[in-house]
């Protein structure tokens, strides 16, 4: 185990042999950190946080503090993060809260660029990347390959779907379906996101289904209920367009139009 002699580890703390420290982190009691995770210097990890395998932690991040919610009251709650991660400087990651079922969970191979913001109780998948200063508020719930630019915020309890594109300086106050792009205060749909379509390996009929059912969703005239109906008639069965209708579907802060 590689630990600066400044660094602070305290009572309790596990730390995987394979662990290296720089120097002034601090580590608190209930942190639990596994094989190959790198902790930069001065990054404070606190709370029942639980880290995986070859992480990279970098100078000044801030994981598993208390959440900044008025209503948290000190009761134990846990920050849950996979494998593969980078948290870049400055970005910070928040235990959950007893009324948000009590865990903020992060999947693996996810990127957090520095200055972002992770809330209480957010659900986060694998794959995912949020660019400088993006924020995601508390409950949120991000799919995996979500892609979130500069400066774009997420309102809490909204979710975004998978391989869904969140342009620079967005405001996302309404649910971001699967593989669709979005820009703008307050966000709207601007198309497919094809780009990450074709890099997420769809092949050309795929596409083409998904642009059938998004002009049925978002270019036609039909009532949502009448939109579900026809695409699932026409489309169904093939797993990308499940997922988007059972998204929508799923819906409760309605979807950005």
């Amino acid at each position: 185990m590689s630990i600066h002699s400044t660094a602070i580890i305290e009572r309790g703390a596990e730390l995987d042999p394979s662990v290296e420290v720089g120097p002034y982190a601090v580590i608190g009691p209930r942190v639990c950190i596994g094989p190959r995770t790198k902790i930069g210097p001065h990054a404070v990890l606190q709370g029942h946080t639980t880290i995986g395998a070859d992480n990279q932690i970098f100078q000044f991040a801030s994981v598993g503090a208390i959440p900044q919610d008025l209503k948290y009251a000190g009761e134990p709650t846990r920050l849950e993060i996979g494998d593969g991660n980078q948290i870049r400087e400055f970005a910070t990651l928040h235990l959950g809260t007893a009324g948000g079922g009590g865990l903020t969970r992060v999947g693996s191979k996810n990127l957090f660029m520095a200055n972002s913001h992770v809330a209480h109780d957010c659900q986060i998948g694998d794959h995912v990347i949020l660019a400088n200063c993006a924020s995601l508020g508390g409950h949120v719930q991000i799919e995996d390959g979500a892609i979130f630019g500069g400066l774009s915020a997420v309102h809490q309890f909204t979710r975004v779907g998978k391989l869904a594109f969140i342009s620079g300086g967005a405001m996302v106050a309404q649910d971001v379906p699967p593989y669709c792009t979005v820009q703008g205060d307050r966000a709207q749909l601007i198309g497919l996101n094809t780009v990450g379509l074709t890099r997420a390996g769809l092949d050309d009929a795929a596409v083409r289904r998904m642009k059938r059912a998004y002009r049925i969703f978002f270019r036609s005239k039909l009532g949502l209920r009448e939109a579900v109906a026809r695409v699932r008639a026409e489309y169904g069965g093939h797993p990308e367009i499940d997922h988007l209708v059972g998204f929508i579907e799923g819906s409760e802060r309605g979807i950005a139009r």
